[in-house]
């Protein structure tokens, strides 16, 4: 009987060590591979998408590029997916409202993750809640269907080209825009021709030594003007600089302005001119009759109008003139002949 019961001993103490044993080995295992802990250690949340892009359960879950933890469930939510996922309990503080959740991916395979970004603003989330999800940018899916948008331009560009639309189609298709091209090349060909064995103003400028001495002779006269003005000399350096000259400027100005000013309140003759309505009904009436004489002399009315027209009139005036001064003339040569006084005395 005691070999019986140490037996038993025995065998017990070798379950028990066995039990052992593949809980440490089972615990080491569990802590080497897995991400999130002990169940005590994680808790659970969740998010929602319109498209988790292949997510499955048992993806990674990634704070700030970190696994931290994995995805428990993937299921319908009316017309989106929730996602329930765990996370180590000790980032609870830096999961927060202000934290978003988005599909990225492990590989370039495709396979799907869950990211989620730590921040340190906001309330954190408690369990059993939800964080706000966003679109991730740069998914392998967009990517597919960037390029295939892309492919499908580029084949209706092709096909526009191929049927001669546009600029570039023209180019292809039509032989007359071809020719005007080549002639265009062919004509700058010959201007840069043209440039090299120095003809032309651009020609001279690029090969004649002469030429570009002159110009630099002009560049250096007028950095001399500059440095002229700049230092007050002449009419413009002083008005640039000399502060007295420009007062007077200003002065002139100012004077300028309050005569204008004295002219639009009808101040002066200029002033009345320029205003009045009278004074300029006045001398428009004036220039109106000084007009209809005029043009009565010139039809030769009046004795003015016919001493202007009338030849007759004008010799008959002029021989009168001749005759007086012949007159006068011999009354001056012998004036007792015209002159002679009698005196009768009764």
């Amino acid at each position: 009987m005691p070999r019986t019961r140490s037996l038993h001993w025995t065998e017990l103490k070798v379950g028990i060590i066995t039990v052992f044993s593949i809980v440490v080995a089972a615990m080491v295992i569990f802590m080497v591979g897995g991400e999130g802990g002990f169940f005590w250690q994680r808790y659970l949340l969740k998010t929602r998408f319109d498209n988790v892009a292949g997510l499955k359960p048992g993806a990674p879950v990634r704070v700030a590029g970190v696994e931290v933890g994995s995805v428990e469930d993937v299921a319908f939510s009316g017309s989106t997916v929730e996602v329930s996922f765990n996370l180590r309990k000790e980032l609870q503080p830096r999961i927060t409202t202000e934290s978003t959740a988005a599909i990225g991916s492990v590989s370039l395979l495709g396979e799907s993750a869950l990211d989620i970004t730590a921040s340190s603003q906001g309330t954190p989330i408690p369990e059993f809640g939800y964080v706000k999800s966003k679109r991730a940018p740069g998914q392998l899916a967009d990517v597919a269907e960037g390029a295939t948008k892309a492919l499908e331009q580029a084949t209706g560009m092709i096909r526009e080209i191929r049927a001669g639309r546009g600029t570039v189609g023209k180019l292809f298709t039509d032989e007359q825009l071809y020719r005007d091209v080549e002639g265009f090349m062919s004509a700058a060909e010959a201007v840069a021709r043209n440039l090299r064995q120095g003809r032309g103003t651009l020609g001279k400028l690029n090969t004649d030594d002469g030429v570009y001495r002159q110009l630099e002779a002009s560049l250096r006269n007028l950095q001399a003007m500059t440095a002229r003005l700049n230092a007050g000399e002449g009419s413009l350096g002083k008005l640039l600089t000399d502060p007295a000259f420009a007062n007077s400027l200003s002065s002139t100005t100012s004077n300028l302005d309050a005569m204008t000013a004295r002219i639009n309140k009808g101040e002066g003759t200029v002033g009345k001119l320029v205003t009045d309505d009278a004074l300029y009904t006045r001398i428009n009436s004036l220039a109106t009759r000084l007009d209809t004489l005029t043009t009565r002399l010139g039809e030769g009315e009046g004795t003015a109008g016919q001493l202007l027209n009338d030849k007759k009139l004008y010799d008959n005036l002029n021989g009168a003139a001749t005759e007086l001064r012949s007159l006068v003339a011999d009354i001056r040569k012998d004036p007792q002949k015209y002159l002679r006084v009698k005196v009768s005395i009764f």
